[in-house]
């Protein structure tokens, strides 16, 4: 797939010093270098939900506003370029105070430079890797100390944080950046495997996953998709004025072709506010449980009776087994509650979630728990709930699945889920204003087509 078209502006290159990685408990040298903060890719965060809600205006679309505190990239560029003195990254466990102290940074200073930016960004937030660009000179009669004059980081692609001193003091701003949204319409056919295929087309893997996931309540992607089958998406991409992409959009229309059997889905948020995919009659895709609760994971054992691979006999086996590395998110099945979150005899680390009066999931072999999972929690359909792991009775990393129905264990790929929410009224006049709208703009940029909004 072409890249994207890019917004041609004139703008010095910029040369970025190799960072520093400061020792810990020690002080260090001062790299002299021109500096500008290297862009940081925020991939990481791209199974976050973008924040636009609506696609009205997508057939016209507009750069990214600037926000409260924005200035053009080009006084961005330009302010105290050749005064930031040395760059450093963050290892794990370094803290920003512990960093500044690694320069020589009095703790009066460092103390009053956290303060400064408590109240827009909030240096826990931080992760290793994380490159911050220092403004330093020596400190009057404090042999090897220094004193910080500014600093400035991007903690994501949208947003840069910068404090300069002012004064006795530090004054602390988040500068809005500017970027450049853009339209994208692809058409595959799978010869190895979706995420091969999608891969070969450039899908960022991120709108991939919500493909994924707004289908997984109606297709068994281990066994419903065949060589041969088709797939379109139309989606948003926010890129840098050079053209690279800088994260995901939202995914506005996806759809299968199973044995020649078409199901098409779009984005819309009806007056609840809740963002959701649904079905050209109007229908959302969401069921009250989840067929897959793990994304890019094989079945490596189906419900029913097998020969147990440690105890050596034939046994019921009362769930679904999805191979996957250690680590992998596991996601909730459905909204509900924690019944269990701990080790649980041969289950090894165990989560069960109660989802109404007739069905619960349990979840096995964790490797941990995710952030906040224990007895009695309240949880979304989707919440990361643990992580795949082969703790208990296991012979390697996988997820043991079971949906429990009235106390019984079924077979979670057979069992028969309730429909989902049907549109009505306002919503669905709505809904069809907005599906007409994606249909018109999937007819006009076809397949491997992608458009910017140049102003």
């Amino acid at each position: 797939m072409p890249r994207p078209r890019a917004f041609c502006l004139s703008h010095p290159e910029t040369q970025t010093a190799s960072p520093i990685r400061p020792a810990r408990n020690r002080r260090v040298g001062i790299l002299m270098a021109a500096l500008m903060l290297a862009s940081l890719p925020a991939l990481a965060h791209a199974m976050e939900e973008p924040a636009s809600d609506s696609v009205a205006g997508l057939a016209d679309l507009q750069p990214a506003s600037p926000g409260q505190h924005d200035v053009s990239p080009a006084e961005l560029a330009d302010v105290g370029s050749d005064d930031w003195s040395a760059t450093a990254v963050l290892e794990s466990g370094d803290t920003l105070a512990g960093l500044l102290a690694s320069f020589g940074v009095s703790h009066r200073e460092v103390h009053a430079v956290v303060n400064a930016m408590s109240d827009i960004f909030s240096p826990r937030q931080l992760r290793a890797g994380q490159e911050i660009s220092l403004m330093l000179e020596p400190a009057e009669g404090d042999g090897d100390g220094q004193r910080l004059l500014g600093l400035k980081m991007r903690p994501n692609v949208e947003q840069d944080v910068e404090v300069r001193r002012n004064g006795d003091g530090y004054v602390a701003q988040a500068i809005q950046r500017q970027l450049f949204p853009s339209l994208n319409a692809v058409d595959g056919e799978i010869s190895r495997s979706l995420f091969a295929d999608a891969s070969a087309l450039e899908i960022p893997p991120a709108t991939l996953a919500a493909m994924i996931r707004a289908f997984s309540f109606d297709v068994d992607f281990q066994r419903e998709l065949q060589p041969g089958d088709r797939f379109a998406l139309l989606y948003e991409t926010l890129h840098e004025r050079d053209g690279q992409l800088a994260k995901p959009g939202d995914l506005l229309y996806a759809e299968l072709v199973l044995s020649g059997k078409p199901i098409g889905i779009y984005r819309f948020t009806p007056k609840s506010g809740f963002t959701d995919y649904f079905t050209a009659d109007g229908r959302s895709v969401r069921k009250s449980l989840l067929r897959t609760p793990i994304d890019g994971a094989r079945i490596s054992s189906g419900y029913g009776m097998r020969r147990h691979p440690i105890l050596g006999y034939s046994k019921m086996h009362r769930g679904v087994d999805f191979a996957a590395p250690t680590g992998t998110p596991i996601y909730a099945a459905g909204h509900g509650t924690v019944e269990k979150a701990a080790r649980f005899g041969s289950y090894g680390k165990y989560v069960r979630i109660r989802h109404n009066g007739s069905y619960k999931t349990a979840y096995a072999h964790l490797s941990r728990y995710g952030r906040g999972i224990k007895s009695g929690a309240r949880v979304k359909q989707g919440q990361v709930i643990g992580y795949v792991g082969s703790t208990g009775r296991s012979t390697g990393p996988h997820l043991h699945y079971e949906v429990i129905s009235n106390g019984k264990q079924v077979n979670p790929r057979s069992i028969k889920l309730p429909a989902g929410e049907r549109l009505k009224g306002a919503d669905l006049r709505a809904f069809q204003e907005a599906r007409e709208e994606i249909d018109a703009l999937r007819e006009r940029h076809r397949p491997h087509s992608t458009v910017i909004a140049v102003r």
